[in-house]
């Protein structure tokens, strides 16, 4: 995974980015560059590949406005370093302190959250890969605190060499990250070499961050004492941790449409998995409502299930309870907050939108009917028959619906009293129209009338995703 001395940085950076497809001719690649080492590296680095990959670069700058004047520093740093290239320049400046005020979030997470909404907005202006900077050093920190904080093997695969932006209008805009394969320490004597200075980030060594006491404080103490090469160890455990979640999602797809209907998980079925999937499925039953289960949770959950006796119930999470009778578990949300106030959403197709009422993503994707056998076919819409953008609302009053594999339509109202679903999850359950027609609720089969054609080239898929997903 890690190059040697044998091979020049560039030619080792090469290859990480072949054997990973993060590249390819044509691409239009905007390089984040925040004036750091690791980032200016990537430029220069970019800058001596790009003929060989046959790409088109440009800087995108960032500017958090958290440090006065040394951020204004920086961004006519970056300006200049383009300049000098003769690169194009995108500059953005956002409030990240009063943004993670407004939103109750760190400045970490603030940030974060206005720099990549501003790299969507690239990638849907333009720009086919955003890359950034994240080495083996950012990587083995991510995993340690990801490990010590509680995380599964979904946590420890840590950082993705290619991560997709849902939001963009084709599903092939991503950002990557070039240096997943380098270590800080390589980079920066690459610079010294190219005789390439970088600005230091003053913030980089507050120990009051956790991730700055982890990068000065534990790793060297690893490195010394138990593993001189512990950082690439842990880096190799995300790449382990990233090829087991891949086979896991797959497996949680294939079960989950006969697992869990409609708030409800089937006792028969799930008793018959092995627990690491049983465990999984419960997860991801709970995520399509919004609601994120730590371990502790899931045992709960399963315990539950594994009790004889009908009626027994549990306490989750945000006001949820999970309660079992004689065949099924139900999640239900106690809690009546959300259900006061109708809600309505525009959703673009292709596109997402967070819905705050249900605490969930709602994505509608073009998918080839060629390719499309990752999706159940009783999810996949007719792309033809609906227009560029749809709604995504809560069941109203005399709303109707007509699911595939049914005699005839029926109110929506009828449908959820026949699943038993009641109370707050009731007032608040989802609904997708085009218009005053349904196209789409939640737990439900398509309408016959809108699956796809014999000839149709794409397909919609309208998938509801937990609301920790990027």
């Amino acid at each position: 995974m890690y190059h040697t001395g044998v091979q020049t940085l560039a030619q080792s950076v090469l290859h990480y980015i072949r054997r990973n497809r993060l590249l390819k001719a044509g691409d239009r690649v905007g390089i984040a560059v925040s004036a750091g080492a690791d980032s200016v590296a990537l430029l220069r680095l970019l800058l001596e590949l790009r003929k060989e990959i046959g790409i088109v670069l440009s800087v995108i700058h960032f500017n958090h406005k958290l440090r006065g004047a040394e951020s204004e520093a920086d961004e006519q740093f970056v300006t200049d370093l383009a300049r000098r290239n003769k690169l194009d320049l995108h500059l953005e400046s956002g409030d990240v302190e009063g943004y993670a005020t407004q939103k109750h979030v760190s400045l970490e997470t603030a940030g974060r959250e206005m720099r990549y909404g501003y790299f969507s907005k690239l990638l849907e202006t333009g720009l086919d890969r955003i890359a950034t900077a994240h080495t083996v050093d950012d990587q083995a920190e991510t995993v340690l605190l990801k490990i010590v904080r509680g995380a599964g093997t979904r946590g420890s695969a840590g950082i993705y060499p290619q991560l997709p932006v849902h939001g963009s209008q084709f599903s092939e805009k991503t950002i990557v990250r070039p240096l997943l394969g380098t270590r800080r320490r390589e980079l920066e004597a690459y610079l010294r070499d190219l005789g390439q200075g970088w600005r230091e980030d003053s913030s980089n060594r507050d120990l009051r961050h956790s991730r700055n006491r982890v990068r000065h404080g534990i790793l060297p103490r690893l490195e010394r004492h138990l593993n001189p090469a512990v950082r690439e160890t842990l880096a190799e455990v995300a790449e382990i941790a990233r090829a087991d979640e891949q086979y896991w999602q797959q497996e949680v797809a294939r079960v989950l449409p006969q697992a869990w209907n409609a708030g409800a998980l089937q006792l028969t079925v799930l008793a018959e998995l092995p627990l690491a999937l049983r465990r999984r499925v419960v997860r991801a039953a709970a995520e399509s409502l919004g609601l994120q289960l730590e371990f502790g949770h899931v045992e709960d959950v399963l315990q539950c299930a594994g009790n004889a006796e009908p009626g027994k119930s549990g306490t989750l999470p945000g006001g949820w309870v999970v309660s079992r009778n004689a065949t099924e578990l139900r999640f239900d949300c106690a809690s009546s907050s959300k259900a006061n106030l109708d809600y309505e959403y525009c959703l673009r197709v292709p596109g997402r939108i967070k819905v705050a009422e249900t605490g969930t993503w709602f994505e509608a994707a073009l998918v080839s009917v060629r390719v499309c056998g990752g999706y159940n076919p009783d999810h996949l819409l007719d792309s033809t028959l609906l227009g560029k953008e749809l709604r995504v609302r809560n069941w109203r009053a005399g709303d109707r619906y007509w699911p595939a594999y049914t005699k005839s339509p029926k109110k929506i109202k009828e449908l959820l009293q026949e699943l038993h679903i009641t109370g707050s999850e009731r007032k608040i359950w989802p609904v997708v129209v085009q218009g005053a027609d349904v196209v789409w609720v939640r737990g439900f089969p398509v309408p016959a009338h809108l699956r796809v054609r014999e000839g149709v080239g794409d397909a919609l898929a309208i998938q509801e995703r937990p609301s920790g997903e990027l």
